[in-house]
């Protein structure tokens, strides 16, 4: 009989080992498929207003499980170029699905400065085309698979971050914008549109943002009790989280200037930013 009862408490022993370990295994598959590492996937998208042909690229992360903010990004003046596509590359490894938009039409790019000039005056003296052009890649990006609708941010480098504030200015459903290198006196100022938080990065040494400009910016920015962060990096010029800045600087003979820390310190500061926005 003792026997009989061993042999029992031997078997018991081994069936509840035996579902632990199909547990654990289960837990452990689980577990694997969750963490799934990022594989980012980039894609050309044509889309349009009812004037304007335009070319983007969206990046995201092929093995997302669930739907994650989505964030416009605003080229340089030079136009839409391989350096917007990168970042939406680099947020798409963040987690994000991000859009590189074209606020020229036709992928356009400027080849010298004065074109960029041309190009970005163009877009900012017919605000009425340029939001057309902004919210038909915010619909574009809204309607991608991977993009939660409800959590959009917009982003923008030097004539885009004066975009994206502009466009935040306006009144455009977005949760965060930030802007680098970015002039602050803009075509709509903040007022009680705004309803982004809004971060700001610039160089203390670029020449192309006045003093005037800011001191009257942030004071629009507090006037209606804005959540905002302002940085100014000593020594800092413009351009500086393009790494083509100083090759650009010497052959127009113009004051911009790479800047490692910064771009690092800056890019650290809109991780924060979406951490708080999403």
């Amino acid at each position: 009989m003792k026997n009989i009862i061993a042999l029992f408490l031997v078997a018991g022993l081994v069936g509840l080992a035996s579902c632990k370990s199909k547990t654990e295994s289960n837990t452990e598959s689980k577990k694997v498929a969750e963490e799934l590492p990022i594989k980012v996937k980039g894609e050309e998208v044509a889309y349009a207003t009812d004037s304007t042909n335009l070319k983007g690229y969206i990046a995201y992360n092929k093995n997302a499980k669930e739907k994650c903010p989505g964030i416009l990004i605003v080229h340089e003046w030079w136009g839409h170029n391989n350096y917007v596509r990168q970042r939406a590359d680099m947020l798409a490894e963040l987690g994000y699905t991000a859009i590189a938009v074209d606020m020229y039409g036709d992928g356009k790019l400027a080849e010298h400065p004065d074109d960029a000039g041309k190009f970005a005056r163009t877009v900012m003296t017919n605000l009425p085309e340029a939001t057309a052009r902004f919210n038909a890649a915010m619909e574009l990006l809204k309607s991608h698979a991977s993009v939660d609708s409800e959590k959009i941010g917009a982003i923008g480098y030097c004539f885009g971050g004066s975009v994206v504030l502009t466009m935040a200015n306006s009144g455009a459903d977005l949760d965060a914008v930030a802007a680098f290198h970015s002039g602050v006196r803009l075509p709509v100022m903040p007022n009680d549109k705004l309803k982004a938080k809004v971060l700001v990065c610039n160089g203390a040494d670029d020449p192309f943002i006045s003093p005037e400009s800011v001191t009257a910016f942030k004071s629009a920015l507090d006037s209606i009790n804005a959540d905002y962060k302002y940085f100014s990096y000593p020594g800092v010029k413009h351009s500086f989280t393009s790494k083509e800045a100083d090759a650009n600087g010497e052959k127009f003979n113009m004051p911009l200037a790479y800047d490692a820390d910064a771009d690092e310190k800056s890019w650290a500061s809109l991780q924060q930013l979406f951490s708080e926005a999403f």
